[in-house]
């Protein structure tokens, strides 16, 4: 009994035994597998670009905007910002991410987040269909793709076009294009691939034994040569020999009869290979630049949060009752700047008045976000511009009476399309040519709100900077119009019925652009605009299923036959992205507007248009310094 149990007690102790070995063993499975999960699902991510980007539909293609909420409180229209147009086929690298992400893709949405579980008050948001791209801090204004019709008798190959499917980077392409270096080493790829090609056919040949081993060997060299060397500089000296051989070898192969169906396979799938590995870079770099354009830069963001760390670490001397009674002086000049960027703000305001003929007179208010207030708060305490006045209002903390009981107010900026087409008259190899064209945003519709003591203003976007005097525009007479803007008569709102619908509107009338606006407030206030547009706001959500068709469709119709067209030298669009613009238009443009992905304050923006607006920064200021501004 006591030896049954002895051996009992020992079969038990080899079975906790076993037991813990079985545990042990997969514990260490279960932590390798996630190690190696770990490892494995970045690099899927970045091997799934080359699907990315799905070819672009004909038509325009609205390119870029801000983070948008309606400043009414009734619309929660978050921009979402798709830089590429999809169409069925590929999988783009917003479905990669979407595959990532698929418990949470019904929560948020990037930068502009929509909350399905806890649905907010006012119009319901119209569901979107993809991710958005890599989500912005940067002061760049970005879209979702909006199709509309192009003008051109064969759109399928339209739909090849660089431009068209990438807009400005292929423009940032052109520019920056550098030499071909290591051509031997391309040279010598080149013969392989050819080698390659005919290496089967040959091999099969009776009597051809010889040209096969020299085939084979010539093969082998040049495949020895390749994995040791990566540049011209990096080949042995006898590779010129070593070529020759290689060339002369593939002159006896074709001049044998061979079959050209293998051939020809063999050839078509070293082109689709490299065809597939060229498009991977070049969607892989188009990427990256949208990523860099959208992006703020280290040193304003480092310029942002120190001046807003100064802020709350040192007296101030808060100058805002004494400025009261300028701040609702209807007989002064007015602008209002929408602004997240407290460089941008700070080079318009300062390029306005170092042309003014009278600073006294002006005052700037300028509207931003909880985010930066306080930078820009601090920033304009601390820098003063000649005798003008400038107000930061944090638009978040407004308190307008039809807005008590609604939901928070947020800031967006003014919409920028971008647009990609060929005119009717133009001959048909005409290269496309890309525009981008900005409206207005929600907030801009809480302006007569805003400003109830005023009977005019002006608005400038912050990628602007004035290089003339604009006391005139305050004497224009506008005729009975509410917002004096400059016409972009290239696109006509015809082109755009997709979006407008067939209602009655002058479909020959021009778009029109944001940038610099004129805009009378009293004939605001007597046409109840706000009204017209949350009216068309809230009639398109409920029928369209895109919002960025909804804010064009609403802001241009808004304003239809109240547009009072602006002499085309008040302002200069095209800086963000057009290389083409001639320097004495610039010269003899009141303002230059960097609509566009190339702003000014991006190492990405257009070197010989940056001088225009670097020569307004204060570079004085020691914050600047100490962010690497400057540089």
């Amino acid at each position: 009994m006591k030896g049954g149990g002895g051996w009992g007690g020992g079969g038990g102790g080899l079975g906790l035994g076993l037991k813990s070995q079985r545990r042990w063993r997969g514990l260490v499975i279960g932590v390798l597998g996630l190690v190696i999960l770990s490892m494995l699902v970045p690099l899927a991510f970045l091997l799934g670009l080359h699907n990315g980007f799905r070819p672009a539909p004909p038509g325009y293609l609205p390119e870029q905007q801000t983070s948008a909420s309606n400043g009414f409180g009734e619309f929660d229209h978050h921009q979402v910002r798709n830089t590429w147009n999809e169409s069925e086929g590929d999988q783009s690298i917003h479905d990669v991410l979407r595959d990532f992400t698929n418990e949470a893709k019904n929560k948020t949405i990037g930068r502009g987040s929509v909350n399905d579980s806890q649905p907010k008050e006012g119009f319901p948001v119209p569901p979107r269909g993809s991710l958005q791209s890599p989500p912005s801090a940067n002061n760049t204004k970005v879209g979702a793709v909006i199709e509309v019709p192009l003008y051109t008798k064969d759109v399928h190959d339209v739909g090849k076009l660089c431009e068209f499917k990438f807009g400005s980077y292929c423009l940032w392409r052109k520019e920056h294009r550098e030499d071909m270096k290591d051509s031997m080493v391309k040279k010598l790829k080149d013969q392989l691939f050819v080698a390659r090609a005919y290496y089967p056919s040959i091999a099969k040949l009776p009597r051809q034994d010889k040209l096969s081993r020299e085939l084979k060997q010539n093969i082998q060299e040049l495949e020895r040569v390749l994995s040791e060397s990566s540049t011209d500089g990096d080949l042995p000296p006898q590779i010129a020999k070593k070529l020759q051989m290689m060339e002369a070898a593939i002159a006896k192969a074709k001049s044998f009869i061979v079959d050209c169906n293998n051939v020809d396979k063999k050839l078509r799938q070293i082109y689709d290979m490299t065809e597939d590995e060229a498009n991977f870079h070049m969607k892989q770099s188009a990427f990256l630049y949208q990523l860099a354009v959208q992006t703020m830069p280290k040193s304003l963001h480092c310029l942002s949060m120190r001046l807003t760390v100064e802020y709350f670490g040192s007296p101030l001397n808060d100058t805002e009752l004494s400025l009261a009674q300028k701040y609702l002086d209807p007989t002064l000049h007015h602008y209002v700047i929408f602004s997240n960027n407290v460089l941008a703000s700070s080079v318009v305001i300062n390029s306005t008045v170092m042309h003014a003929k009278e600073s006294r007179n002006q005052v700037f208010h300028v509207l931003t976000d909880g985010q930066n207030y306080f930078a820009m708060k601090l920033w304009f305490l601390r820098n003063t511009y000649k005798e003008a006045t400038v107000q930061v209002l944090n638009i978040e903390h407004l308190k307008l009476e039809s807005h008590i009981k609604a939901t928070p107010l947020y800031l967006s900026l003014p919409e920028e399309f971008r647009v990609s087409f060929l005119n009717v008259d133009s001959p048909p190899m005409a290269p496309i040519r890309t525009e981008y064209i900005s409206i207005f945003s929600h907030s801009h519709y809480l302006l007569p709100e805003i400003f109830q003591n005023l009977k005019k203003v002006v608005v400038l976007d912050d990628d602007v900077i004035v290089q003339q005097d604009l006391s005139a525009l305050w004497s224009l007479n506008m005729e009975g119009k509410v917002n004096g803007a400059v016409q972009f008569c290239s696109l006509k709102l015809g082109q755009l019925k997709k979006y407008l619908g067939e209602n009655s509107y002058d479909k020959k009338s021009c778009a029109w652009m944001s940038g610099l606006n004129v805009i009378d407030l009293d004939r605001w206030r007597e046409l109840d605009l706000t009204e017209t547009y949350r009216k068309l706001m809230h009639e398109l959500t409920m029928h369209e299923g895109s919002s960025e068709a909804v804010a064009l469709h609403a802001s241009l119709l808004s304003f239809q036959d109240l547009i009072y067209a602006l002499d085309g030298t008040w302002l200069l669009s095209g800086l963000g992205h057009d290389y083409g613009i001639d320097i004495q238009a610039i010269s003899k443009a009141a303002v230059l507007h960097y609509n566009g992905n190339m702003k000014p304050w991006l190492e990405l923006g257009i070197p010989k248009y940056r001088g225009y607006w670097k020569k307004y920064l204060n570079r004085g200021d020691q914050f600047l310094s100490q962010c690497n501004v400057n540089s």
